[in-house]
């Protein structure tokens, strides 16, 4: 009878260099997605505004009698505008079980116990959900800029509003971070996605009810400091350069997102643990 050798084996496989298991967690978020029929609808509902104004452009730069569909600064800022209601369903769809499930599978006990840091964990389920946003920001409305550019023929517009392409990324990224932030902050809280869902509706939706009954009650713009969306509002007219609301300064409101995404770190940072600690 052969005898064979149980002993230790060295392994022979490749290795990964540290610091990139956060891309195994994100592209494991990503395909799962990916696989799903109803999501890859939402994506494509998501699309529909670019399609839309991707016509209109078409339209202004060669029919003479369409020139009042010229786009302006303002049309981009209005583009993202109307996207960010996108943000919000894919938000939901998409970040609010990314740690929520995890800890209802007592998985972050597994997760944890790997070579795999706190930080590339976190960093990988953050990286899920920003691709998502960052593809139905950021991406369509470059093509948007680019597109009319194509269709004109020229650089006139470009060259009298160079400043949309960072303002495009800015204010892409200060939306996609605050809402990624956010809700993964609220998926650490609990075990149930349904719950978070509605956590992070009532914190949009809630908030800005507020600020309009205080603004009713005191007559002072300044409550919009409690309402996210209206916070965006400010930054987005400053940024496009076009007319908005000047309920609070600009400073105040880059403070308000420095301390949303401030607290939302130190709530991942209490919340994602390898084991849970009751006192």
């Amino acid at each position: 009878m052969p005898i064979h050798d149980q002993g230790y084996r060295r392994y022979a496989g490749q290795r990964e260099p540290h610091g990139r298991t956060w891309w195994v967690i994100a592209h494991a978020g990503i395909m799962e997605r990916l696989r799903e029929r109803k999501f890859l609808g939402l994506l494509l509902v998501a699309w529909g505004q670019f399609l839309v104004r991707a016509v209109l452009l078409y339209v202004a730069s060669n029919y003479a009698q369409a020139s009042f569909l010229q786009p302006t600064a303002s049309t981009f800022r209005e583009f993202l505008a109307v996207q960010s209601i996108f943000v919000f369903f894919i938000t939901l769809y998409v970040g609010s079980g990314l740690i929520a499930n995890d800890r209802r599978a007592n998985a972050l006990q597994i997760y944890l116990s790997k070579p795999l840091t706190r930080v590339e964990y976190v960093v990988g389920k953050l990286t899920t959900l920003a691709i998502f946003l960052t593809f139905v920001t950021w991406v369509p409305a470059i093509l948007l800029l680019l597109l009319q550019m194509l269709f004109a023929g020229n650089l006139t517009f470009l060259k009298a509003n160079l400043f949309l392409f960072p303002a495009i990324t800015l204010f892409s990224a200060v939306l996609v971070l605050t809402s990624s932030f956010s809700m993964l902050a609220l998926s650490s809280l609990t075990k149930s996605r349904r719950f978070v869902a509605v956590m992070y509706a009532g914190l949009l939706f809630f908030t800005a009810a507020m600020s309009q009954v205080l603004y009713g009650i005191t007559g002072s713009r300044a409550w919009s400091i409690i309402s996210p969306g209206e916070v965006l509002d400010v930054f987005a007219a400053v940024i496009f350069r076009s007319p908005g609301p000047q309920n609070l300064p600009f400073p105040v409101a880059v403070l308000f997102v420095i301390a949303l995404l401030g607290v939302s770190v130190f709530i991942l940072e209490r919340r994602v643990r390898g084991v849970e600690v009751v006192t």
